[in-house]
């Protein structure tokens, strides 16, 4: 192919390979490819440790937070992680700094000759791949210590399961991308499991318990050592799902790290009730960790969570006087979790809800959530081809549970954010939230998203 000469040439390229969503292949065919891709770059994820980083909330908090330590602690660390909030450069970063331009349109013309080698199993790898196999090729130039994966889609199928890592991670799962990966919590945790690897240690969050026990026999089928990272307390059960009754089943051993981590923050800078259950579990991987690395010491573990920075999740500006709140829940669980913290740390606040959504996500389960916690409501949409732009709809779904509020429809995230700002009084507190797009959209009308493509 003819070389790409700029950056914006080498996303063209990338996005070339985004699989056609009415021809969804078999699943199993994009490690297949996935593999063949590394094996003709020389398979330089070898060259470095991996940590695999899945579930349904909190994987990218919880990478963010672990990258966050094994820097502090003096590892060069890669960090690959999705979707991205403003630039495709944020998916792959070493020791917190993005590829740059130049880096990317080098990787891409690096990596394009070797495309057409990889085309196994009846067709080429998806731009997801490739991207993830350009992470890869960069960490290992950029001669990283470790790298902090996070999973993209489920786990069993994902590129990121071609790895051998030394720590497999899963953070709470629930409901989302049903069409994908099935109708039930055990059919996602199903999916999820596939993460575990013979010998090497899984730590999990708190789980629903049919979740609980179908992630345990997938690490014990893989001949995985199984943990569940929580308090005595709570004893590894969050929440509840239908199919618990009819699930039986043993669950992992409890392993608190705070039996062993015994000073220092046990929460990240960002806020969030839900982020201390991220912090955890990115607290425990750490610890499992220093088993190999000593010098990942207590210390490192504090500042790594003092220094994290995860943009757009409960994350809280100031425009004027008014404080506003990005948070891009997009499932009826995050939804629910963030109208909590929200309840918590903001009492008695009133909120207004600047809210779009992604037509292949629950919208009419998350819409409750967040409307019972609404003063006011501004329904809008992204221009993401993903987007659900059928604003009247949206509002009837808000006005089915709250036919008290005010209901507004402002089709430009930025107006309608400027709306908000511009009607708020000190007191208010105005929150964008219902998707990673329109989160993105709200950050670059502030100004401040540092880069964008």
């Amino acid at each position: 192919m003819q070389r790409v000469a700029n950056y914006q040439e080498a996303l063209n390229y990338l996005y070339r390979f985004i699989p056609n969503p009415q021809q969804r292949p078999d699943p199993n065919e994009n490690l297949t490819r996935t593999r063949a891709l590394l094996e003709v770059l020389g398979n330089p994820q070898s060259r470095f440790a991996t940590v695999v980083i899945a579930g349904t909330k909190g994987k990218g908090s919880t990478t963010a937070m672990i990258a966050a330590m094994c820097r502090a602690a003096g590892l060069r660390t890669g960090m690959w992680t999705s979707p991205h909030l403003h630039s495709y450069r944020e998916r792959i970063q070493v020791d917190g700094v993005l590829i740059s331009q130049s880096g990317l349109v080098d990787g891409v013309n690096r990596i394009a000759p070797h495309i057409h080698e990889a085309d196994v199993a009846g067709g080429l790898p998806s731009t997801f791949a490739i991207g993830f196999a350009l992470a890869m090729r960069h960490f290992a130039d950029e001669q990283v210590d470790i790298a902090i994966v996070e999973v993209g889609l489920g786990g069993r199928y994902d590129s990121a399961n071609v790895l051998d890592p030394v720590l497999s991670v899963i953070t709470s799962v629930s409901y989302d991308h049903m069409e994908i990966l099935g109708d039930t919590i055990v059919d996602i945790a199903m999916q999820k499991g596939g993460i575990a690897h013979a010998h090497i240690p899984i730590l999990m969050a708190p789980q629903p318990l049919s979740a609980l026990v179908t992630l345990t026999a997938c690490a014990a089928e893989a001949g995985a050592p199984c943990f569940v990272v929580d308090d005595p307390g709570q004893g590894g059960i969050r929440g509840d799902d239908p199919a618990d009754e009819h699930v039986r089943g043993p669950i992992p051993e409890l392993y608190d790290p705070f039996d062993f981590y015994l000073t220092g923050p046990r929460t990240p800078t960002f806020g969030g009730e839900f982020q201390a259950e991220n912090a955890r579990l990115a607290i425990a991987a750490a610890l499992f960790l220093r088993k190999r690395w000593p010098h990942i010491d207590d210390h490192a573990i504090a500042t790594g969570l003092t220094n994290v920075i995860w943009p757009g999740r409960y994350e809280v500006c100031t425009v004027g006087n008014v404080q506003v709140v990005f948070d891009g829940a997009h499932n009826p669980d995050s939804a629910e979790r963030l109208t909590r913290s929200l309840n918590h740390d903001f009492p008695g606040r009133p909120k207004t809800m600047v809210i779009g959504c992604s037509r292949d996500k629950d919208i009419q389960a998350m819409i409750p959530f967040l409307a019972r916690a609404a003063d006011q409501v501004i329904v809008t949409a992204s221009r993401h081809p993903r987007a659900w732009s059928d604003l009247g709809a949206l509002r009837d779904m808000v006005c089915a549970v709250r036919p008290d509020i005010q209901v507004i429809g402002i089709a430009d995230p930025a107006e309608a954010l400027a709306f908000a700002v511009h009607h708020a009084r000190t007191e208010d507190l105005v929150v964008v939230t219902g998707s990673l797009f329109v989160v993105a959209a709200g950050r670059e009308a502030l100004g401040i998203a540092s880069e964008v493509d």
